[in-house]
Formats: structure tokens, sequence, C-alpha cells
């Protein structure tokens, strides 16, 4: 696919309709882009069916309508490239980045994360069902991130070597997820600092791909009892009819200055406001409480 400059992207899971968590984060990424007279794709990544829930990703799509989110080009659905996932985790393999692994999480955690030896040199895939990992030793667990600057995170014991394709055969998101930003050329990803761990592998997996994007982590959303809002938590999910109540909300979470108040009711004039207004060096670096 064809880059500009900026390119960025919202890539919700359909495991519910939107909360105001996420759509702090869609908000964040869509007004990073935006001001910086960049494009902004909507993803939506649908690669394991048994967390999904029926109708949200048509919610998703009507809550980011109702809010006057527009993204460009057509949505991507990561359901419909598979071929593309295989193709990578082929490549992989064949390079001998990845091996077959059937280890259960048990056999992991006994052996503090390293791999029975028959495992990770393997002539052929062994018998019966099993995983596809990246060998992730040269995994660097610092990285500088757009609103937290210098981060450092603990390296794991033992071996890190992370799952790609699962043992029951779908792909892992830790693969999809890059394979996806290298295709549609995405620059920079601007999402939640729950997502803050997953950050050195992704960069050791697109740096097997390409070059990796510029990575910017908001803070995030928590209840009374310090839980991140989101769907397993059973965050509620946003009213579309209060869109720019919701905007508001989030300008304000983000540490972002709001429009003067003839324009709290006009979605497109609040947000072409943002845009102008935007700051990402107000972005707050703590979690943020929710009544």
């Amino acid at each position: 696919m064809a880059t500009s400059a900026y390119r960025g992207r919202f890539a919700p899971s359909p495991t519910g309709p939107l909360h105001l968590g996420s759509l702090c984060a869609a908000l964040a990424s869509f007004l990073d882009a935006r001001a910086a007279c960049g494009e902004w794709l909507l993803r939506i990544e649908d690669i394991d069916p048994p967390r999904e829930q029926p109708g949200a990703s048509e919610r998703i799509v009507a809550s980011l309508h109702a809010h006057a989110l527009r993204w460009d080009g057509d949505i991507v659905f990561q359901s419909r490239r598979h071929a593309a996932y295989a193709e990578v985790v082929a490549r992989l393999l064949a390079s001998g980045h990845a091996f077959h692994c059937n280890c259960s999480r048990k056999d992991l955690h006994q052996n503090r994360g390293r791999h029975r030896a028959a495992c990770t040199h393997p002539a052929t895939p062994p018998p019966g069902a099993s995983a596809v990992r990246l060998r992730a030793a040269a995994t660097r667990y610092r990285f500088d991130d757009l609103i937290l600057g210098s981060v450092t995170l603990p390296i794991p014991a033992g071996d890190d070597d992370f799952v790609i394709r699962r043992r029951d055969g779908l792909y892992a998101y830790q693969l999809a997820v890059v394979v996806d930003d290298a295709w549609q050329g995405i620059t920079h990803v601007v999402r939640g600092r729950d997502l803050l761990d997953s950050t050195p592998h992704q960069v050791l997996l697109h740096e097997l791909l390409g070059a990796p994007p510029r990575f910017a982590h908001l803070p995030l959303l928590v209840n009374a009892a310090g839980d991140k809002l989101s769907k397993q938590n059973h965050a509620p999910a946003i009213d579309d009819t209060q869109a720019s109540a919701n905007l508001l909300f989030c300008l304000r979470a983000l540490g972002q200055p709001v429009p003067p108040r003839e324009q709290h009711h006009d979605c497109e004039a609040l947000l072409r406001w943002a845009i102008a207004h935007w700051d990402r060096a107000r972005v707050p670096h703590v979690d943020l409480g929710v009544p």
C-alpha cells in the first residue's frame, strides 16, 4: 500500500461496543493524524471468533460515524487477511526466525519459560497440534514513546519466544497487528497504555518485516476499583445520542483544551477546533479515574 508522511489507524476488536476508554483512544489517534495533515484508517481486528460479539463491528462503525470520526479509505477486516498472515508465518519458519512448539503453558511455567530442546530446533513440525513461536532473544525492552518518553520494561525471566500462530490455528494478535501495520504503511500508532508491554515484541517483528512505526501510549480510564474501563470489566457502552458530550469528556481526559461553548453541540465544529489545538505534550502520563 502507498504511504503518506503520516498514516495512523484505529484498530478495535469487535468484542463489544465502544466505551469511553476506547473512544478516547480513537479520538487521540484521529486528532494526532489530522493535526499532522495525515491519514487515519479504520481496521477491525476480528481474528478471535470465540471472543467476538455478534453485531459489535457494526456498532463500532455506527459510533464512530455518530461522533464524526471519519476515516480514510475502506475498512480493513483482519478476518479477510488470513492468506497474508499464513505467508508471513511460512516465511519466518523458512528463515529460522520462527519454530513450531507444542509446549503447554504448564510446561513453560515449570521450566521457567524455557522450551524443551526438541521444540526449538525441530527438523519437522511435531505431531499433533502445535503453535508457532517467534524467536525473541533479540527483543529490546527499551524504546522511545512519543508521549511517555524513554520507556524501559522489565526483561521476562527465561525464554520470551512468543506465539504468532496459536495451537488452534488462529493467528495471534502480535502477528496480525504487525503484518497489517506494515502492509498499510502505518507510521504512527496511538493507543492505550494497556498495550505497552506488547510493544517490544511488535518492534522486533516489525524489524523483520520493515521499519517499525512510532508509538504513543495513552493513559487509561479506570473505574473506582482502579480497573481499566474495558469490555471484560463490563464498561458501559457509549451513548451515541450524547456524542458531543462524549467528545468533550475525552478531550478533557486527554488534557486538551476544550472549544468555546457555542461549539459544544456540533461534533464537526468541535473536532475542527480540537485538531487545530491538539497538543500531544498535554496528554497525561497517569491513568484517570471516571465516576
